[in-house]
């Protein structure tokens, strides 16, 4: 089936002509009157959809036109209207065949338009008449497929969003923090790595892997002459240094999308299995297992990384440190998944040196 679709609104057009592209609806359309001659011209449409409120001639005029016309009058009209547009016995008067008023649901137009062209060509889609239960059956499974289809690319659109959001506000935070050069990519890099050895569940949380992207992205709040600053830090720097943790927990804590490991990764991965880390003191299995994990991605990038006030360490001495620090700093079955994983990590680090290469 072919449709035109007639708005200004360019949004609606694009959601229109990705929800019925999606059912095999051939959409084309056009955001005034003559550009829809013009495409009437080309190619009959099946049915038109027009929009009361048109730029130059209004969707009233327009259908009233069509409907005059010999060659277009028995193309089925269904007149949209917002709640300041026009009314049904307008747009009846006008000649249209059916009227919705916005918004309305993508499926509701559809099952309005397929009713219009299927009795144009002698093929009712849902006429009024007693249905079989199997045939009504299939009319429902047919309309929950193309539910299923819109959620479906409703939620990559706004899961690509969300990915799009937090890989720049990676970005802002490593332009700030300059000596952590890509380190929030290349610990998520490794933190994934770990996580999928030890319980790979907690990647089906996608708050998980945006967690590790942003586990310091409270550092926003922290003064750049803390931050950056090339020698040791005086106690008091070193108190407002740690805040950085709830910091971006209070940050990310308002966005449905991140409650889950990745929020309590963000707040506790400076947690030692010792119960001697910040904020909260906990030590061993209460600290949240993302955040486990996560402390011993952190440390690994941190020893092998050029920082203002030290150069990097080598894998080899980073290897021995972490090693050292089981059952003080660390999990010891994080440690353990670090030496069965350690090719893997090292594959890591190696891309991420040939891309800066």
């Amino acid at each position: 089936m072919r449709l035109l679709l007639v708005d200004d609104d360019p949004g609606l057009r694009a959601l229109l002509r990705a929800t019925l592209d999606a059912v095999d609806v051939e959409v084309e359309d056009v955001e005034d009157a003559p550009s829809a001659l013009a495409a009437i011209r080309r190619v009959r449409p099946d049915a038109i959809v027009l929009d009361v409120n048109l730029p130059g001639m209004d969707g009233l005029a327009f259908s009233r036109q069509l409907k005059r016309d010999r060659s277009t009058k028995d193309i089925p009209i269904v007149i949209l209207s917002g709640s300041d547009g026009g009314t049904s016995e307008a747009a009846l008067e006008a000649g249209a065949d059916s009227f919705l008023r916005k918004p309305f649901s993508p499926l509701e137009l559809l099952a309005i338009v397929e009713r219009l062209a299927g009795g144009l060509h002698g093929i009712p889609f849902r006429a009024e008449r007693k249905r079989e239960p199997q045939e009504q059956l299939l009319l429902y499974a047919r309309d929950l497929r193309h539910l299923l289809e819109i959620e479906r690319g409703q939620r990559h659109l706004v899961e690509s969003a969300y990915h799009e959001t937090v890989a720049a506000l990676a970005t802002a935070l490593e332009t700030k923090d300059t000596g952590t050069r890509a380190h929030s990519q290349r610990v998520q890099r490794y933190a994934l790595e770990l996580t999928r050895a030890i319980d790979p569940k907690l990647i089906d949380d996608p708050s998980t892997e945006y967690g590790f992207l942003l586990h310091d992205v409270g550092k926003i709040g922290i003064p750049d002459g803390i931050l950056l600053k090339p020698g040791p830090l005086t106690g008091a720097e070193r108190r407002r240094m740690e805040t950085h943790t709830v910091l971006g927990e209070q940050m990310l804590g308002g966005v449905a999308f991140f409650r889950g490991e990745g929020l309590r990764v963000v707040r506790s991965h400076h947690e030692r299995w010792d119960g001697g880390g910040y904020p909260d003191r906990i030590g061993g299995t209460e600290i949240p297992l993302g955040a486990r994990i996560f402390a011993v991605a952190d440390a690994l990038d941190a020893m092998t990384s050029d920082r203002p006030y030290r150069k990097a360490m080598s894998w080899a001495a980073a290897r021995r440190e972490i090693l050292g620090e089981s059952r003080r700093q660390f999990d010891p079955d994080v440690v353990e998944s670090f030496v069965l994983q350690e090719r893997s990590l090292r594959a890591i680090r190696r891309e991420f040196a040939d891309v800066a290469a």
